[in-house]
């Protein structure tokens, strides 16, 4: 139904917001009258419509920009137990959201999306004769089609072929992709980034996730690695990881690596602000947890903008506490270790996500297919 040229122009509204003909014209090199006639093939559709009138100088322009409801997409979160399920429109917004048992088998797994997705789709009525793919966020490694988990340790899973098993028992296009890669997705393409060209995400949680954008794109390498920082040494000889080393920057800066450490020290610790509460009583223990953490996750954010000169790192997490002791140890432990012509230029956000930040990064996987088209990261 969609031309490459369709396509192309969906992207640049995507990343940009509602445009003019005569924008969308200037950024895609197109004459003025093969600009009118992609977007009045858009209109036809229902993907594009009229979301308001510019006046300025000259006579007035009209604003186009798709349309949420031309299609749906579905995204479930396998980090977590229950598995949430989001349902989203064209436009980010999510219409629903319900859970289901996380189980490891891939078939149980597919055949559990198939039974829940009808109670999905009762919150918007053409939801179901609309649904434009199916996303998958899991913790490991992903092929570069976005088909087959190469790896999961979470999940023990190797070469397992999901997006087939789920097509098979859904009959609905799916993609799957590493949970940190999707948040990036989600970001460049519904959220806070969508105006950056080059970007790290850093996703702090049980465990340590990082992706990048380059150019406007995900990078994800020739092996679908890229951004794995959880996994590089930062203790030669320390704690094992369960990915099979030793050391890893997973062991220290993680949540589940912090509240490890608090209980192994006594404390009764469920999330990072009780460990900030004890360390500001002057608790030596916790204090040295906090400094320990976060000196590892701020050498590793500071080796990422060496190699990579981001316009913007972005931390999303789960918990409060980020803005104690952690925060100010890890922001300290960026500026000391970049070089002094770096220091200072590249800007740190952080955002607190709610947990359902997973789901809606998978639902944007398949988007992102439906939108722009497969293989198009």
């Amino acid at each position: 139904m969609l031309t490459a040229s369709h396509r192309q122009l969906l992207r640049v509204i995507s990343e940009s917001g509602p445009l003019s003909r005569t924008e969308m014209a200037v950024a895609l090199g197109l004459s003025k009258a093969a600009m009118s006639g992609l977007a009045r093939d858009l209109i036809d559709l229902g993907v594009l419509h009229e979301a308001g009138t510019i006046y300025g100088r000259g006579r007035p322009s009209i604003r186009l920009d798709l349309q949420p409801e031309w299609a749906f997409f579905a995204g479930i979160s396998l980090i977590q137990d229950p598995a949430p399920m989001i349902l989203c429109d064209l436009g980010g917004k999510v219409i629903a959201q319900i859970d289901m048992p996380l189980s490891r088998d891939p078939q149980t797994i597919a055949r559990l999306i198939a039974e829940r997705l009808p109670d999905l789709f009762k919150a918007h009525p053409h939801a179901a004769a609309k649904i434009g793919g199916i996303g998958i966020a899991l913790s490991g490694f992903v092929d570069e089609r976005q088909a087959t988990c190469i790896q999961s340790t979470l999940l023990n899973w190797q070469g397992v072929l999901l997006a087939q098993i789920i097509r098979e028992h859904t009959g609905i296009d799916t993609f799957i992709e590493n949970d940190a890669k999707a948040i990036a997705v989600h970001e460049k393409l519904f959220g806070s980034t969508r105006d950056q060209q080059n970007f790290s995400v850093v996703s702090l949680g049980d465990g340590i996730g990082c992706a990048h954008v380059i150019d406007g794109r995900l990078y994800r390498g020739n092996h679908g690695g890229a951004g794995e920082i959880a996994h590089c040494t930062v203790e030669p000889g320390g704690a094992p990881c369960r990915c099979g080393k030793r050391g890893c920057l997973d062991t220290i800066a993680s949540m589940n690596a912090i509240k490890e450490m608090a209980r192994a020290e006594g404390f009764a610790c469920t999330c990072l602000s009780d460990i900030e509460k004890i360390a500001s009583t002057g608790n030596a223990a916790a204090i040295n947890i906090l400094h320990r953490a976060g000196s590892a996750l701020g050498l590793a954010i500071a080796n990422l903008i060496q190699m990579n000169d981001p316009g913007l790192i972005l931390i999303t997490h789960t918990e409060d506490g980020l803005q104690g002791l952690f925060g100010t140890v890890m922001q300290q432990a960026i500026e000391t270790n970049v070089l002094p012509r770096y220091a200072g230029q590249t800007p740190i956000r952080l955002r607190r996500v709610s947990s359902d930040i997973w789901a809606r990064g998978a639902a944007s996987i398949a988007a992102h297919n439906f939108l722009i088209g497969p293989n198009s990261n």
